[in-house]
């Protein structure tokens, strides 16, 4: 079964991890392969939630561009280099493909061939040379083992076309050879004699016991074969390794982890129809063909609290989005199919996630109703910011319950847990939740601190503006840091330079200055985000 990753936005919170992995324990009870991921750095409120209550940290994830291992390429269309020309031909034809990784014996990506190498070899090769095995040359010309001294049989071919005195008055044979001879018993004899590397017994001929025994004495690989002389001498050649024609030594290649989009960039720079496909080890996994780059999967993902493009993980138009769950207004995710898309005006994702417990009558575990409840204080603060409803407190009091969890003190050790900053930059300050937002052309960047030490923060209040300031130079119009006070509910208001007559107008404040302190302002979605992109379009 496909595994679906679920996720929440960019900078994550307790709420969107929470819910991340909350929806997966879900969807698994439900059938699903789910797996919860971060895009982003934990927080330190976040993680003191999960190790409050014995839940892992999700694996971080990176993208869910199309990688080379979602295109649908010819897996397994690779062939040992010690395999014959014959093999190697039958099984390009066999998969219809004009070319062949061929691999080592640890399966290492050693050349490619192609059927023009092939054909070339067999026009210009030299055909009195053969470098194979014994075993490839019993499946060439269907022979039969009769006497096995050498796995690898390397040497010059010839073959018993003279009458009986005239080759054997004028060929000189050595133990470099190998001959093809029917009934012509005293050039058999003469080839045992000189210790040949092989005797070919064509037309179901066999060694007479002397000869069998000379053959013995002097370690001389034989196989007897069925077919005539012509067929046989056409084709022996076919056993020779694979590997013994000349082949791109080093070709162009692709990681299964290469993205798709540079690998159409790769093909439309040179232009080749085929390339070996390896892992990080250099092991041959199969061939992909320029027409195989349009058929691939997409990585089926889960979106909770954020329906932001700009907001989710890279790649995300390249994603198969199966649902979204959010709380937050509508944005820039768009879909090419309808997908089941939950939002509801509530303070928590978790709240949503815990009505689909409800109504999917599924149990709450400890663990899981432990962090739901930690994200919905962490979102409302505590019920204080303006975006809770009785919806969020009655699910809070419901899980509360479940856990035995007293709501005020577990709310601000959580909090208290978080807000620390000490140690940590102006940039990590600012960084640690930062969302970015278009307005028109304008973008703009909003971020929110919570900590019960802003005079930490006051104390070095021209470097956080600093930080802000530098923003413009990316393309941000506006760039805000509402550092917030869950205690005295309200926030501190830091902002770059050129933004001050927005956030003037935003919250109607005549002469506004930097770490002004608004009383009641701690709602990101309903008081710090609106305000600033109507003023901004008031001013388009």
């Amino acid at each position: 079964m496909d595994k679906t990753f679920i996720f929440g936005h960019r900078k994550p919170d307790t709420d969107s991890v929470c819910a991340s992995i909350a929806l997966t324990y879900l969807k698994n009870k439900l059938g699903m392969n789910a797996q919860a991921r971060v895009i982003g750095t934990i927080n330190n409120e976040t993680r003191y939630v999960l190790k409050y209550f014995g839940v892992e940290e999700p694996l971080y994830l990176n993208d869910v561009k199309v990688q080379v291992r979602d295109i649908n390429y010819k897996k397994n269309i690779v062939l040992n280099g010690k395999s014959s020309i014959l093999k190697a031909f039958n099984f390009m034809n066999e998969n219809n493909v004009p070319a062949l990784p061929l691999t080592n014996d640890k399966n290492i990506l050693n050349g490619l061939i192609t059927l023009k190498e092939i054909s070339k070899d067999l026009i210009q090769g030299d055909i009195t040379k053969l470098n194979t095995s014994y075993a490839n040359l019993l499946e060439t010309i269907n022979g039969q083992e009769v006497l096995k001294f050498d796995e690898e049989i390397i040497g010059n071919l010839m073959i018993a076309a003279f009458k009986s005195e005239s080759f054997i008055n004028t060929v000189s044979l050595t133990e470099n050879d190998i001959l093809i001879v029917g009934d012509r018993f005293n050039i058999v004899k003469k080839a045992l004699e000189e210790k040949i590397k092989l005797l070919v017994v064509i037309g179901g001929y066999s060694l007479t016991p002397d000869m069998m025994e000379l053959a013995k004495q002097n370690r001389v690989n034989v196989i007897y074969t069925k077919l005539d002389t012509y067929n046989t001498s056409s084709k022996i050649r076919l056993a020779n390794y694979a590997k013994s024609i000349k082949v791109k030594e080093d070709p162009i290649t692709f990681n299964i982890h290469d993205y798709r989009t540079e690998v159409l960039d790769e093909i439309n720079r040179h232009g080749h129809t085929t390339y070996p496909i390896v892992n990080k080890k250099g092991e041959c996994l199969g061939l992909l063909k320029v027409t195989d780059t349009y058929s691939y999967e997409k990585k089926n993902v889960i979106l909770v609290d954020h329906n932001q493009k700009a907001q989710s993980v890279e790649g995300i138009d390249e994603a198969n989005i199966l649902e979204v769950i959010d709380h937050h207004n509508l944005g820039t995710i768009w879909t090419s199919s309808p997908i089941s898309f939950r939002s509801m005006p509530v303070g928590c994702t978790c709240t949503i996630i815990y009505k689909l417990y409800e109504e999917n009558n599924i149990a709450i575990p400890y663990d899981i109703a432990g962090i739901m409840l930690a994200a919905i204080l962490s979102d409302t603060m505590i019920f204080k910011s303006p975006t809770t409803t009785d919806i969020d407190r009655e699910v809070a009091t419901k899980l509360s319950e479940m856990t035995k969890i007293d709501i005020e003190k577990f709310g601000y050790d959580m909090f208290k847990a978080g807000s620390t900053i000490k140690g940590m930059t102006p940039e990590e300050v600012f960084n640690q939740d930062i969302k970015n937002y278009k307005v028109g052309d304008e973008s703009m960047a909003i971020s929110q601190v919570f900590t019960m030490d802003y005079d930490d923060i006051k104390q070095d209040l021209s470097s956080y503006i600093q930080v802000l300031n530098n923003l413009e130079s990316q393309g941000y119009k506006v760039a805000v840091m509402f550092v917030t006070d869950v205690i005295k509910n309200g926030s501190y208001i830091i902002f770059n330079d050129n933004a001050k007559d927005i956030i003037a107008e935003s919250y109607d404040i005549e002469n506004v200055e930097e770490g002004m302190y608004i009383q009641d302002l701690v709602s990101r979605k309903k008081q710090l985000v609106p305000n600033i992109m109507e003023a901004m379009q008031r001013k388009m």
